[in-house]
């Protein structure tokens, strides 16, 4: 999807970014904007996560839906943002295989309590393994 080198490289760091976030949590798409240094971007955040490839339609790509854990990014309400037919249940079901509980909120919209499985660190790992060396 991205059509330019900047673009391509944005598309890049949001994928490395995601692919940190541990197994049973979740963070936000403002989370990760704000982790490579674009905290006005989540909607950014989001379009990249809209174009990941389907591991079944690109399996060799670097980046695809199984290389890149998409399911752990919900919104800065907790919930899961609502896609095309079936998406959020899908992200349910990928979250529910993990072991996140995801709940119901006052209108129906599923939910994840960050308290409980949030991710929310000062620095992505990758940037705190550089300082060390």
């Amino acid at each position: 999807m991205p059509r330019s080198e900047e673009a391509a490289m944005w598309y890049s760091v949001v994928y490395k970014a995601i692919q940190q976030i541990p197994y049973g949590k979740v963070t936000s798409y403002g989370h990760i904007a704000t982790l490579v240094g674009y905290p006005e971007r989540p909607r950014q955040v989001g379009v990249c996560l809209k174009h990941l490839p389907d591991a079944s339609d690109q399996p060799n790509a670097r980046y695809n839906g199984d290389t890149v854990p998409w399911q752990r990014v919900i919104n800065s309400k907790g919930a899961i943002s609502p896609r095309g037919v079936g998406g959020a249940a899908r992200q349910e079901a990928a979250l529910a295989q993990e072991g996140v509980e995801v709940g119901r909120g006052s209108l129906g919209e599923r939910t994840v309590d960050f308290s409980t499985y949030g991710w929310f660190p000062e620095r992505l790992p990758s940037d705190e393994s550089e300082d060390e060396e």
